[in-house]
């Protein structure tokens, strides 16, 4: 049994006809034929049946599908870690951004990538981290920047560095005092991330904690982007809860006062890639940078 004909099994069970898989692989349509037809006589059995309109995985078929993946995934492997053994002179870099990048000094990522790198194409994806953390498991990402926790199944994490929660108020007096989860229950929250709500790393902590001290957390209301909620918590309508990165960044507004958490809290910044994957040269070259940018720059 060789890699091209377990490449063409798949890609016939995946696409469901000779011609089609053939089209795929760039081979003529006879060779995809071939192929199988040396396989079902080695074993003699037959792996396709025609069904109404495409071809069907017999039992045989079936069983053979999931080492099939393994063995085409392992080459495909290997090819790539070879790969990265080159130079930087093409390839693209796939890469995911952790919520609020700019705000941790990101944005300077992608200039500084592209001055030293013009020939590698960028696709750089700014997501929450439950969506960054998904992409990478998947394998629509290459690798991505994180808050922990996230579900973590089929990936490597890496922890990186620690950022305060801080509790975010126009009020004086409710930020006179770091602040528990009872003070949190009682508040009017103006909470970001609308999206994602409580699967949000930040939020999944203080969701945990409530839960351990009986409280109920839930928003008065909720929006999109932090800067959104800034406005509104400096209109006076409620508190929200950031990061330290971004009460010190210059878009902070004016006229909010912030307080620890009693029991403080912190989002945790990490670097996650599929377990076993060896990343591209270029993928590998931009989380490096991500990586020494986020430990240079904050305290």
């Amino acid at each position: 049994m060789t890699l091209n004909q377990l490449r063409a099994f798949l890609m016939v069970a995946t696409l469901g006809t000779f011609s089609a898989a053939a089209v795929e692989l760039q081979m003529t349509q006879p060779s995809i034929s071939e192929l199988i037809k040396r396989m079902e006589e080695t074993y003699g059995l037959k792996l396709f049946a025609r069904g109404s309109r495409r071809l069907v995985l017999t039992p045989a078929g079936e069983g053979l599908l999931p080492y099939a993946r393994q063995a085409v995934d392992a080459a495909a492997g290997a090819d790539r870690a070879l790969r990265s053994l080159s130079s930087l002179s093409g390839g693209v870099a796939t890469f995911g951004l952790l919520r609020n990048a700019n705000y941790y000094f990101l944005s300077e990522l992608l200039e500084k990538f592209n001055e030293r790198y013009p020939l590698v194409r960028l696709r750089i994806i700014g997501l929450n981290s439950v969506e960054v953390a998904e992409a990478v498991s998947a394998g629509e990402l290459e690798a991505g920047l994180v808050v922990l926790p996230i579900d973590s199944a089929g990936l490597d994490v890496t922890p990186l560095m620690r950022d305060e929660v801080l509790y975010v108020s126009a009020s004086s007096s409710r930020a006179s005092a770091p602040v528990t989860i009872s003070d949190l229950a009682a508040a009017n929250l103006i909470l970001y991330d609308a999206h994602y709500g409580w699967r949000d790393p930040t939020r999944r902590q203080l969701a945990e904690r409530a839960q351990l001290e009986g409280c109920t957390l839930s928003a008065q209301i909720e929006v999109e982007h932090v800067e959104t909620a800034l406005s509104i918590v400096a209109g006076g309508a409620g508190d929200t809860i950031v990061s330290r990165a971004v009460t010190t960044s210059k878009g902070f507004p004016e006229g909010l006062f912030t307080t620890t958490f009693a029991d403080p809290l912190y989002d945790t910044i990490a670097m996650v890639q599929r377990t076993g994957s060896v990343l591209s040269p270029a993928t590998r070259e931009i989380a490096r940078l991500a990586r020494r940018m986020l430990l240079e720059r904050m305290p």
